[in-house]
């Protein structure tokens, strides 16, 4: 697992969350759905739009489904014991539907994780706010049900595009501009598999959503929430033997 996520910036862990937790996890989320915003995500009529977000869902499934044993242990491997922060609840929930329309949010980026002196999203070499990304499916997701395309391997390219600017960071969008080209030629894999599957993904690789197939059997519920570090910033790249700081540290040489 180490020796894959160093390489390609991601790994799969299939059944992280149990069946029956990640089934609950949705029943709630359909209760809250159908209560706040009137979509039922078992009813077609009502689904009216190819995209629609939680924020978050506080419920102690939640919060569980976060924790569990396996995940624990990979984030100790990866990130490093103590280094990390438990998560309270869970979110942010991208809830596709097979609908015709534009999601607006199907563009190649890396995740921002802080917000700079003007407020405006950032993202820094040493990764302040996010040791990890995590995609936590909560429905199945086969290959028409929109999985997550991650670009294999494009943290290296990212790490070496981000070292310029020092702790201080870059400008998301601006950013966003000069890695997705220099990343177009890495292989993509898509982010499938069973209701409890979690991916983890190096908070540097480049990413994007897809647009539903209308031939997908229903709704696909996933949550994509940062890991959080224990202290800022996530990586230390002077010292640090983690994983996560491993990518950096080699792509830096």
């Amino acid at each position: 697992m180490i020796e894959q996520f160093v390489r390609d910036g991601w790994v799969h862990l299939p059944g992280a969350v149990p069946a029956d937790l990640a089934a609950r996890c949705r029943a709630l989320l359909r209760a809250a759905l159908l209560r706040d915003r009137g979509v039922d995500l078992d009813d077609p009529t009502g689904w009216d739009r190819p995209v629609l977000r939680v924020g978050g869902m506080a419920d102690p499934e939640f919060t569980a489904s976060a924790g569990t044993p396996a995940l624990r242990s990979a984030f100790d491997a990866l990130v490093g014991a103590g280094r990390w922060r438990p998560r309270t609840g869970m979110g942010t929930f991208p809830i596709r539907f097979p609908v015709p329309g534009e999601p607006g949010d199907d563009g190649w980026h890396v995740e921002s994780s802080f917000a700079g002196p003007d407020g405006g999203p950032r993202l820094a070499v040493d990764s302040r706010g996010r040791a990890l990304l995590m995609l936590f499916l909560y429905t199945d997701v086969g290959p028409r049900d929109a999985p997550t395309l991650l670009r294999t391997g494009s943290h290296h390219a990212v790490a070496r595009l981000l070292a310029p600017y020092g702790s201080a960071g870059a400008e998301w969008s601006a950013f966003c501009a000069e890695a997705v080209p220099a990343t177009a030629g890495c292989p993509e894999a898509a982010a499938v598999g069973r209701a409890g599957d979690v991916y983890l993904v190096h908070p540097f690789v480049v990413h994007r959503a897809q647009v539903m197939s209308p031939s997908a059997a229903g709704p696909r519920v996933i949550a994509q929430p940062p890991l959080e570090p224990a202290t800022e910033p996530a990586f230390d790249l002077v010292t640090g033997t983690a994983p996560v700081e491993r990518v950096v540290r080699e792509a830096l040489r």
